[in-house]
Parts: C-alpha cells; structure tokens; sequence
C-alpha cells in the first residue's frame, strides 16, 4: 500500500510540471493509443481519409462522432453514418495495405470502434450515448495505463459527458483515469471544455493542447502556406498523388472541383502522434507535425503568438479570438512577418507531410518492391545529452537504413525556437551523416539546445523522418 502511494505522489508530482516527463510512459515499440472525436465536417472527411492510411502508427481506441458549434442534428449535419462509406474504400484498400505494414487494422476492427456519440444540439451533453460509453470504458480500464490521446476534431461534449459518467458513477477513479487524458482539440468548438471538463479536471492537470495554428492546413491554407509550399496544396500535385488512380479511399477524398486541398484542419490533431521522431509527444513546446504550442495555463497549451505583451483570453480559445484567425481577416493589423511566425511550427513540415500522406495513397496500388518506405533515423549516441559549455558535440546519424535501399541525405539544423539558449549555433557537416559542434561558451547551466537530425531518402515520394537530440547545459 505505501508503494502503491508513493507512486501515485510521483505521478501527481510530474503532472504539476507538466507534460515533459510524463507523455513518454509508452516503453519502447508500444503504439500510442488514440481516440477521434469528430462533427463530420467535410474537412473532417478530408482528414479521415489521411487519418486511416495511419491507422497502423496507433492504437485506435475509438472514432466517435460527436457535434460542435457547427454542425448538430438539423444544422448541417453530414449524417450518423457519415464516415461508413470511409471505412467501406478502407476496407478495399485494406489488402494492398497490409502489404507493407502488417499492422493495418481490419476494416471490422475499426469499425467495432466507431460509435455515436452526443451529436443532437451543439454542446448537449446530458444524454448518455455509446460514443461517451465507450470512452468511459476505455478510459476505466485498468489492464491498460497508457496514455490515452482524446482528439477532439468538433466539440468536446462526447468527451464531456464521458467524464461526467466518471465524475457521478465512479469519483474515486478520476484521478487516475485524468492520469492517463492527453487531449487535443482544434479549437474549443462548443463550451463544454469551460463549463463541465475544466471546472470538474483541471485540479488534476490533464494535459491539453488546444490549437489555431490548424488553419495551415485549413480552409486558408493559400492565405497562409509560403509561396515554396503551395505546389503540394495545389490541384496538379493532388491529382497526380491523391486524387487519381490510388484507390478506393483516396477517391472519396473531398477535394475542390479542380483538384486543389480543400482543408484538413482536423488532421495536426493525430499528425501529433505519428511517430516521426521528433519527439511531439513528449512535449508541446517541442514541436512536430501537429505544430508547437506554450504553456498558457494550467496545464493548457495554446499557440506561440508573436505580439509582445499578448494576453490570451481567459476563457475560450477558438474561432471568435484565436489569433491566427483574427490575423487572416480582412483589416487584421498583423503583418506578413507575424502572420507567417505563427504558423511556421505547421508549415514549416507542409512538404515532408504532404509527401508521407502521397507514399501512404501509393501504398493503397502499389507493391511493396514499386512504392517508397520512410527511412529509420539511428543515432551513434543518445538523444539527451547533458554537456559542459564549450564542449564539442559528436552527432553521428551513420547507422541510418532506408528499407528501400535508398540513398539517404542528411541535415543537422538547430531548432530555434524549442530551445532555451537563443542564440543561434555553427554546426559544422551539416549535410553529412556525422557533424559536430561546439557548445556555447556563454550558454548557462540548464539552458536546452534541440538539434534536429533531418533524414531524407531519394525515392518517390521523397520521404523524410527526423531524430531529435536535446543537450542540456550543466
């Protein structure tokens, strides 16, 4: 009994620090499970489409549809059965698939996941629905402690009404079940999150990112993607690796009439959990897929806004006052420089993405020996390092393998902004497999220098995973 109470003050311990420390319980090859959430938008349909052909990475736990401010029952609503006709292609898809990662779950495993949750009004959370039950289950389920990410793509209120199950039918088991919530939610698309999850949770810190920086790969996406990224957005490139000739899945996907990306602003919530090696899940203020996020409140992670002395509103962070909507309004005083900071930590992986989403649609038609495979990023030495300033640094990538066979290329860069020591560094063999660098000398003790390991193969698609070395300074 005492053990058992000493590591639930540990735990409750970390949590207090937030996610650094925690995110990573998964031991080494464990999948991150996830749950969707979802109001069947019809950029939510573009991002079930990407979501299944990842469906391998993960755990998936559950897809529920849920409602949001914007669509309910009788207000633009896609259907209960909207994403049916997804998991039909899926399944033609399905034995070309496994192919080339047996882990491919069948079409009858996913769908024994995919329920209905509270979808009549938005933001109504007093019925108790299979969707909220099954989450309640999976979230009670003591066989299983690893963490679970709860994306919410629309509302939160299926997530609500599950934790409010908990909250009556089982209080003495919040804390732990709040142990194992990681959420991730696209804006706050009903009150529930203020009114019911943190009022009720919060004082056991579940961590939460809430995102704006979506909108890079949103409705706007040409308001906001640089000029070098928007071939991958644009209808000959969609038609060539998307659209045409890949599939049963790939044609459902709901672009725009002559072929360009209409919107995935749901897709950075499970882009944040593939497993790229960039370390996301660890912390937000890392950076990956999904985007990069502060510690506002908390344990609330919100985008990185660069206007000295923003306050970010005490409530809400969604359509009405996220800063990177507010930006791309007509008479929006941010400039082209603001507006481009802030949604770097989205676009600045558009083409790395956008190339893995192409090979996953090959390998819907192709064989494994005619399509490409990312490469496997493997370090010499261990991702954390702790040095002395003025130390020389060693990174060495050379164990890298490509299953395709493929050359690789190799680039070292420092990542800027998830660094605590701001100034920037040289780093010497930066396209080589192996390069090195000196520690600062007036870099302080406890101050973090990231370090990217960028690896990209020649193939076709070009695809690119990363390894993410973190030195702290002692």
């Amino acid at each position: 009994m005492k053990n058992k109470l000493k590591i639930q003050l540990a735990i409750t311990a970390l949590l207090a620090l937030g996610f650094s420390n925690l995110i990573a319980q998964n031991k080494a090859g464990e999948k991150t499970r996830v749950i969707v959430t979802s109001d069947g938008e019809i950029d939510d349909q573009c991002s079930i489409v990407r979501f299944l052909y990842y469906v391998n990475e993960w755990d998936v736990e559950g897809i529920i549809t849920s409602s949001s401010q914007y669509h309910w029952h009788g207000h633009k609503w896609p259907g209960d059965d909207w994403i049916e006709p997804y998991l039909d292609a899926y399944e033609k898809d399905y034995p070309n698939l496994v192919k080339h990662d047996p882990a491919f779950p069948t079409a009858a495993f996913l769908r024994e996941r995919t329920l209905l949750g509270n979808v009549k009004t938005e933001g109504e959370m007093t019925e108790v629905t299979a969707g909220s039950s099954h989450i309640v289950k999976v979230l009670l389920d003591e066989t299983d402690d690893r963490p679970i990410w709860i994306q919410a793509w629309g509302g939160t209120n299926t997530i609500a009404r599950a934790l409010k199950t908990i909250e009556e039918n089982y209080p003495e088991k919040m804390e732990y079940v709040a142990n194992k919530i990681r959420l991730y939610l696209i804006w706050e698309q009903d009150v529930t999150f203020q009114e019911y999850i943190r009022p009720h949770w919060s004082k056991y810190n579940i961590p939460t990112i809430i995102s704006d920086q979506f909108e890079a790969i949103a409705y706007r996406w040409a308001k906001v993607q640089p000029k070098e990224m928007l071939p991958y957005f644009e209808g000959p490139w969609m038609k060539a690796n998307i659209l045409e000739n890949h599939g049963a899945l790939a044609a459902l996907y709901p672009a725009m009439e002559n072929g360009d990306f209409r919107s995935e602003g749901d897709s950075p919530a499970f882009l944040h959990s593939i497993p790229t090696g960039l370390r996301s899940l660890e912390s937000p203020g890392y950076g990956g897929w999904g985007g990069r996020f502060v510690k506002v409140r908390e344990n609330t992670w919100l985008d990185p806004v660069p206007v000295p002395g923003y306050q970010y509103p005490e409530g809400r962070w969604y359509g009405s006052n996220g800063w990177g909507r507010q930006s791309l309004r007509e008479g929006s005083k941010a400039t082209p420089t603001q507006r481009s900071e802030y949604f770097k930590p989205m676009w600045r992986w558009s083409d790395a993405l956008q190339n893995d989403f192409a090979a996953r649609a090959d390998w819907a038609v192709k064989s494994y020996e005619e399509a490409n495979h990312e490469p496997k990023v493997i370090l010499k030495h261990k991702d954390d390092l702790s040095l002395k300033a003025g130390a020389k640094v060693k990174l060495d990538a050379s164990l890298s393998t490509d299953p395709d066979k493929d050359q690789l290329n190799f680039k070292w860069w420092k990542h800027q902004e998830a660094s605590t020591y701001p100034e920037s560094i040289a780093i010497r063999n930066s396209e080589s497999e192996k390069a090195t660098f000196i520690v600062p000398e007036n870099a302080s003790k406890g101050q973090t220098i990231h370090i990217i390991c960028e690896v990209s193969d020649i193939g076709t698609p070009k695809l690119t995973r990363y390894r993410r070395i973190i030195i702290t300074v002692k």
